[in-house]
């Protein structure tokens, strides 16, 4: 799944924005009629996807190359001044032209000075995991991973509270990382492609209700 992030030089979005903006779209994406619907044009797509391992591909786009994706299948979710836009997956070999140009390495944006407040439940709550280092693109994957884990694997009543209180996305950062490992429901252990070894833990997600 290629994910594209809106990163303007003169106003770019901060690293937790891009990171909880991901995992929305993508779970808007995999909730999309389109994806989720029996006859809905992505659904073969999708399903052969998730039969295997379920990587994503995080770029940045700015200028005219952001319009440009957001012309392509899709579904583009803003948050907190991060734009993302989550596509259809498919084949490495054979990503459209106009996402294939777009720099896959080196987004990495500051964070926020003061993180936002959860908001109200129920939501879904994510973790990074402190002691590995990511770049926001990493990170970014991270959480859309965690993020569809959750959908997928969660209990189906907190799940459908989730999804029907607007799919409400939280990027944890002031609960200690072991306490959020016992209380996650989902975690991600990272197939090493990029940055970090196979079998890192990168990052876990649960719903707060």
């Amino acid at each position: 799944m290629q994910l594209v992030v809106r990163a303007e030089k003169a106003d770019p979005p901060t690293h937790g924005a891009v990171c909880e903006a991901a995992a929305a779209a993508v779970v808007r994406l995999l909730t999309d009629p389109r994806a989720a619907e029996p006859e809905g044009e992505w659904r073969q797509a999708v399903h052969e996807w998730e039969a295997r391992r379920i990587r994503k591909v995080t770029r940045r786009a700015r200028g005219v190359r952001w319009p440009e994706a957001q012309a392509l299948p899709g579904v583009t979710v803003e948050h907190a001044g991060a734009q993302v836009r989550a596509f259809p997956p498919g084949p490495v070999a054979d990503v459209p032209p106009q996402l294939a140009k777009l720099q896959v390495a080196g987004l990495d944006l500051e964070d926020a000075e003061e993180p936002a407040p959860p908001p109200e439940p129920p939501y879904a709550a994510l973790a990074l995991n402190p002691d590995v280092t990511m770049t926001t693109g990493k990170a970014a994957a991270q959480c859309g991973h965690a993020a569809q884990l959750l959908l997928r694997q969660g209990r189906r009543k907190d799940v459908k509270a989730w999804l029907e209180g607007g799919l409400r996305v939280h990027l944890t950062r002031d609960v200690p990382w072991a306490r959020c490992v016992k209380e996650a429901t989902v975690a991600v252990r990272d197939g090493g492609f990029t940055e970090v070894p196979p079998g890192t833990m990168t990052a876990i997600a649960w719903i707060v209700r």
